[in-house]
């Protein structure tokens, strides 16, 4: 009811506009003396007239509008509705010979514009006018928003539309100094990134939002830099995909997260050569339900496979990504989610004979290195023969390519978990030489959100208020994203040749400290100040660094920037299985497991709290110089 009632007094005022309009148009054009037959002809034709812009105005829609939100493209509406009326009553005029002076069309038609558009922005106007009077008493949060382009204007006019978000553009900052000391939505810009640090003092800033979704990611972490050390709230707008796919709106700006400090650019893809052995293709992710697992089928399906076999021995997360997977791609997508152990090797057998998988993307393992030292046993069940099930029942069903998900703490392992890792690497390295399935492993090191990653517990301690602890003040990581390292993961299987360790271009070790000391930032607090930090020492089997490559197997780059191969290096099958049956007899036995584990793998050696943290302390400055 409160819609027709808004409507009609809509056309009850836009009667009353255009009739106006017409006298109006008169008057000037005849300095205020309207002759006696244009007075007469617009006594005789007002209702015809008034009748035609009425059918007009309905026909394009300006009764429908929500004007309360009026932009440039209801003007814009509004100017074709006035436009098109005016012509159409000139031509009845001309027809049946009752036609006003030309000019008077042509200033009614301006008059009506006006008159009609002021009307409708009337809303607009008063509220915008209402909120400065009020600004000074408020409350409201005050924002200054990087980024002066497209994104940037969006977020602006999103801000000033909501009062319910009690927040207020204050200022601009855009590196373009040709839009320094301009406007956008009444708003100034003040200057580059050079001016964020005084404008936030000068301004009284409380909320820093950045818009600037097709800037390289290496530009907007040196902008984050700058930001978190003003103690604002930071937020972000996402990539540039997301605005394609949907409106800027305040829904998609995010907190600025611990990924966007990466400043690690999107990875390229050669969609073609993936497509070449994923299109059309059966393929098995072991341990799919998991973080890794789960974001290689995510991409997986995007190349449109034959089916997809989520295995896994937990169900809830599998099920979770058939339901997300299906919601998404409706009847495009094949997927069915098993459940079974990669220890379970007749389990393997019934599910490799009946989806004869061509690719296998081998992502199932014990990964916790803590614990994994104080459960050597499960360890090695899991990631070693647990890898030797997989890897044979695809050499016995013909796939006809193995992706084995590695480690860097594969490479010199002071650790079970990182001995058993480079075990199962040998392995399918080993396998490559007596079949016809190309086996090969890709190494990476951390995945940032992932299962088990440092970033959850940080944010748990931060919002229990602390303290948040380290193991050591010089302890570094490599890190990467979920959906970079799957989607380089992907890539290398494309590569694939047989035998071949890839190993993922990580970028720049990060010291943990910097990590916890940046995400107490980026939650609002100042780090020993608000939250203390701890250190409590390197916990058992822990490096103090990472290494991505052993010095036997040297590298070499590839056609993708982040993608290299180490050298595959001479294994012998039969060895190799005559060290692995000796393992299962010391399998409940730990000091004989570790024993016999050092006995193959050559490079394991057991590092205590003490040798970390002094004896490689030089290792490790001299790595991060080189």
């Amino acid at each position: 009811m409160k819609t027709y009632s808004r409507k009609g007094l809509l056309v009850i005022t836009d009667i009353i506009i255009v009739n106006i309009a017409i006298y109006m148009a008169l008057l000037l054009r005849f300095d205020g003396k309207i002759m006696t037959h244009y007075k007469e002809i617009y006594y005789n034709t007002f209702l015809v007239l008034t009748f035609i812009k009425i059918i007009v105005y309905i026909m394009m829609g300006l009764y429908s509008s929500l004007w309360r939100y009026a932009s440039i493209d209801e003007l814009l509406q509004i100017f074709f509705a006035t436009a098109i009326e005016t012509a159409l009553c000139y031509l009845y005029g001309e027809y049946f010979n009752v036609r006003l002076p030309r000019s008077v069309y042509i200033i009614s038609w301006f008059i009506t514009f006006i008159f009609i558009g002021g009307s409708r922005l009337s809303y607009r106007i008063l509220r915008r006018l209402n909120n400065l009077v009020r600004f000074d008493k408020s409350e409201k949060s005050r924002v200054m928003v990087i980024g002066a382009g497209e994104a940037g204007s969006m977020v602006i006019k999103e801000l000033k539309k909501h009062d319910e978000l009690n927040s207020v553009p204050v200022a601009i900052i855009d590196d373009d100094t040709h839009k320094h000391r301009s406007f956008i939505h009444g708003v100034p810009v003040i200057g580059g990134r050079n001016k964020i640090k005084a404008a936030v003092s000068k301004h009284n800033i409380d909320q820093i939002i950045i818009a600037l979704p097709s800037a390289p990611k290496s530009e907007v972490r040196k902008i984050i830099d700058i930001c978190k050390d003003t103690k604002c709230k930071l937020k972000i707008l996402p990539g540039v995909y997301e605005i394609l796919d949907e409106k800027v709106s305040l829904k998609r700006i995010r907190d600025v997260n611990i990924e966007d400090l990466l400043g690690r650019d999107e990875v390229k893809l050669n969609n073609e050569e993936i497509a070449g052995y994923l299109k059309d293709e059966v393929i098995l992710v072991t341990g799919g339900g998991g973080s890794i697992g789960s974001e290689l089928c995510r991409q997986i399906a995007k190349y449109e496979p034959k089916k997809i076999i989520v295995y896994d021995i937990y169900e809830n997360n599998a099920y979770d990504l058939e339901v997300e997977l299906k919601s998404k791609y409706k009847n495009r997508i094949d997927i069915d989610v098993v459940i079974g152990s990669i220890r379970d090797i007749e389990r393997l057998r019934q599910v490799f004979a009946e989806y004869k998988p061509g690719v296998v993307f081998h992502a199932a393992a014990h990964k916790h290195v803590p614990l994994m030292e104080f459960n050597p046993g499960e360890a090695v069940k899991n990631n070693v023969f647990g890898t030797l099930n997989v890897a044979q029942c695809a050499d016995e069903f013909g796939t006809k390519r193995f992706v084995l998900i590695s480690t860097d703490k594969a490479v010199n392992p002071t650790n079970i978990m990182g001995a058993t890792k480079r075990l199962a690497e040998m392995i399918i390295q080993a396998m490559d030489k007596r079949s016809k399935t190309e086996f090969v492993a890709v190494r990476f090191g951390n995945v940032l959100g992932s299962n088990g990653s440092v970033i959850p517990l940080f944010k748990k301690q931060i919002a229990q208020g602390g303290p948040v602890t380290v193991t050591h003040p010089e302890v570094t990581r490599y890190f990467m994203t979920i959906p970079e390292a799957a989607q380089l993961v992907i890539q290398a299987g494309a590569m694939a040749k047989g035998g071949e360790i890839f190993i993922l271009d990580m970028g720049q070790p990060v010291k943990i400290l910097d990590l916890a000391r940046d995400l107490i930032k980026l939650s609002g607090f100042e780090p020993d100040e608000d939250i203390k930090i701890v250190f409590t020492g390197l916990r058992p089997g822990e490096k103090l660094y990472e290494e991505l490559l052993l010095a036997e197997e040297g590298i070499q780059g590839t056609h993708h920037e982040n993608i290299y191969i180490g050298k595959p290096l001479a294994l012998s099958f039969n060895e190799l299985m005559l060290g692995i049956r000796a393992l299962q007899n010391f399998i409940n036995d730990k000091e004989e497991l570790k024993r016999c584990l050092k006995n193959i793998v050559s490079t394991y050696k057991e590092l205590d709290e003490a040798a970390a943290s002094i004896g490689l302390e030089g290792k490790l400055k001299n790595q991060i110089s080189n």
